[in-house]
């Protein structure tokens, strides 16, 4: 299963099997985990066989959830959009390998989290849930691409393509708070989602450049 692929097979899942993940899947994750990390200054981390990272309500919705990736690194500007940007990366990797996530964005335990961590000068704003699902979930209500986007001219089908790959994306509360423009080989993107919008604008934009190919346009 391809990256593009996952994305039209990813719904989130709430509810798990006692199913442990194998070492070699595990090192798979890691690997591409530390990939993200040295890429974009990241220290996201995968935690196994706890429940640290979730809040009481998350523990409360979730079933058989025993294992998550912390969203973390140093505190900057920019933070928050590089942890859904490469979050999105992790979630849908994941799915190529056969395992099932939830984005747990406003559940999350810092607290819980941090006691996982290796360093405690980072900042933490969300995990991911992983592991085998006991369902593969179902897709979310969606927006039009008219709705969410417009092109100045005729648009071509990259950017077409990269508007369908965004309304694949999860955002907080299902909201699709997205607003997408293109003019040429320029590509504008924002999110309005309140605390939550950078995470929704990082996991939109890599959505789209999956979708559109990052060779095709340029980021205005």
């Amino acid at each position: 299963m391809t990256i593009k692929e996952a994305m039209k097979e990813r719904h989130m899942v709430r509810k798990y099997i006692d199913r442990p993940i194998s070492g070699d899947v595990e090192e798979k994750l890691n690997a591409r985990i530390a990939e993200n990390n040295r890429t974009y200054n990241l220290s996201l981390s995968f935690v196994a066989g706890n429940t640290d990272g979730l809040g009481a309500l998350a523990k409360m919705l979730g079933k058989g959830v025993k294992n998550y990736i912390i969203l973390a690194g140093p505190d900057s500007a920019d933070l928050d959009e590089k942890l859904g940007y490469c979050g999105a990366d992790m979630i849908l990797y994941a799915q190529t390998l056969g395992l099932n996530t939830w984005w747990v964005g406003g559940m999350y335990s810092a607290k819980g989290a941090q006691k996982n961590m290796d360093s405690g000068s980072v900042r933490i704003n969300g995990v991911l849930a992983i592991g085998y699902g006991q369902t593969q979930g179902v897709p979310h209500k969606s927006k039009t691409a008219a709705e969410i986007s417009s092109y100045k001219g005729t648009a071509p089908q990259w950017f077409n393509d990269g508007v369908d790959a965004l309304l694949l994306a999860p955002t907080a509360l299902n909201k699709q708070a997205f607003t997408v423009k293109g003019d040429r080989n320029k590509v504008y993107l924002a999110c309005d989602s309140g605390h939550f919008a950078g995470i929704d604008l990082g996991i939109g934009k890599y959505h789209f450049e999956v979708g559109a190919g990052k060779n095709n346009f340029d980021w205005a």
